[in-house]
């Protein structure tokens, strides 16, 4: 995940979608065009010699300060392009705000339509000063050379003519010098503008190739282990791991176990790296120091894909795919994709079967309103949009899809939930976990009493490691989270 919080890369992936989609085009058109260019000035320069070799040369090289200097600039373009990446980005954000249904309540409510609009248009500005800036450079450097091949041509024309008059032309070689002097400077024009946009095209598609030939950020193992099913323990051995070089430890020597079989809890308060460590075990990362293993294996020697093939995972801030509600389960396991019995059981254990059952549809109804397919086309049953709490339950329904995983991660599973609907997801949780390891990540301690062992993670360490009632008898961390808990939901309500 590192390379999609890195600005730098997120600026490369931007320019090289745009340059995917029409560099190539570009380039063979340009180059097309180029060749043809040349071609037609080969043949207007013979034309030129036949009549004058002196004003035929002068004629080629006054073309070229005008070639370089047409590079130049699309150099210049290019290199604008790439420092305005970000404010570009930031212009794009806005847009969006002002644009995408997420963001319509709140832009509503708070009256932040003008607020963003301006926002954005001072991105705008800045890009466009930039632009400014570059044009005007070009313009600098362009109108001289371009008076000065308009001087040239003028004083061949004017030359040709008084070659007429003195009868050392005739009125043919008049004509054709005038005709090949006007089909070179157009060849010219044709041969810097295929030039350009070539060289514009080729360092557009820079950050296309920066992209696709990016090697990966994780360490690759040469000769990988085979990855056995978790028979004993999942280890964090003094792990240490922070974002980047500069930025602070967000876990600073973890020591933890997860036995097979077991379910275990982790808690603490935000902050506290219990994202980041989920994000290591699923090896989204590896650790700056310290290992994971695997049964003894560090997870950086095992196969990575097959590494992720036996977690399954429902997270807190899950995906809302524009898909039909069958496809936004099935895709928790696309081995099962069409096992229909599958899905419509991974479903019920998430209590969400009902629900689905009763969409318009089934379990074909698509599950936005953003596009509409074939004959779809403004049928309003067509598309439908789930509530937090239907499309938390989707979620829980597509992690289950993994069921034969070695490791489920449950991180906040029942965020968004009521209260009767957070009672029955946990139990069947419960239910689901006497037969597979697990780790579950909640700030709500009445979820995590009935696990094997809870762990606290705090500042970047375990600090407390036991089941709820050893835990509460330290009357460490844990039991303080828990009390201070307890005691807002028993607190007696006052009046003032």
């Amino acid at each position: 995940m590192a390379r999609f919080e890195d600005p730098q890369f997120l600026d490369h992936l931007r320019l090289a979608q745009q340059a995917g989609a029409t560099a190539p085009s570009q380039v063979i058109g340009s180059f097309s065009r180029t060749v043809q260019s040349c071609i037609s000035s080969v043949g207007f320069v013979t034309a030129l010699v036949a009549v004058s070799p002196l004003v035929s040369v002068v004629a080629i090289i006054s073309a070229i300060p005008s070639l370089l200097a047409q590079l130049n600039s699309s150099k210049q373009r290019a290199n604008h392009l790439w420092r305005s990446s970000p404010a570009q980005r930031k212009q794009i954000f806005y847009r969006s705000l002002l644009t995408e249904e997420q963001a319509v309540k709140e832009v509503r409510l708070f009256g932040l339509g003008s607020f963003l609009h301006n926002r954005m248009l001072k991105e705008l500005k800045d890009v466009s000063a930039g632009e400014a800036t570059v044009d005007s450079r070009v313009f600098r450097v362009q109108t001289p050379l371009a008076l000065a091949t308009a001087a040239i041509s003028g004083c061949a024309m004017l030359w040709a003519v008084r070659m007429a008059v003195q009868h050392r032309l005739t009125v043919g070689d008049l004509t054709v010098f005038i005709a090949a002097m006007s089909g070179f400077q157009s060849a010219v024009g044709g041969i810097i503008s295929g030039t350009t946009d070539l060289v514009t095209a080729s360092l557009g598609f820079k950050h296309y190739r920066i992209v696709v030939d990016a090697p990966p950020d994780l360490q690759v193992p040469e000769d990988p282990k085979p990855l056995n099913p978790l028979l004993n323990v999942i280890e964090f051995r003094n792990v240490w791991f922070r974002y980047h070089d500069r930025a602070p430890w967000i876990l600073r020597g973890v020591n933890l176990s997860i036995h097979h079989g077991e379910a275990l809890a982790l808690v603490g308060l935000n902050g506290a790296g219990k994202s980041t460590l989920v994000k290591l075990l699923c090896r989204f990362y590896d650790p700056v120091r310290g290992s994971i293993t695997w049964d003894g294996e560090d997870l950086r020697a095992l196969p990575i894909e097959e590494v992720r093939a036996r977690i399954g995972a429902i997270f807190q801030d899950h995906m809302a795919y524009d898909l039909t509600a069958y496809e936004n389960i099935a895709i928790g396991d696309l081995s099962k994709q069409d096992a229909r019995d599958a899905v419509m059981e991974a479903a019920r254990a998430a209590d969400v079967d009902e629900t689905i059952k009763a969409l318009p549809r089934g379990y074909d109804t698509l599950l936005s309103r953003i596009f509409f397919a074939g004959t779809s086309r403004g049928d309003p049953e067509a598309g439908v949009v789930l509530s937090g709490g239907q499309w938390q339950r989707v979620a829980f329904a597509r992690g289950l899809m993994r069921k034969e995983a070695d490791l489920l991660i449950l991180d906040e599973p029942t965020a968004g939930l009521d209260a009767d609907a957070e009672a029955e997801v946990h139990a069947r949780l419960q239910e689901h976990r006497v037969t597979t390891t697990s780790l579950l990540i909640s700030h709500r301690m009445g979820a995590v009493k009935k696990a094997d062992k809870i762990a606290v993670l705090s500042d970047g360490i375990i600090v407390e490691l036991g089941t709820h009632d050893e835990l509460m008898e330290q009357r460490g961390e844990y039991a303080r989270l828990f009390n201070v808990q307890a005691a807002d939901f028993q607190k007696p309500v006052t009046k003032s």
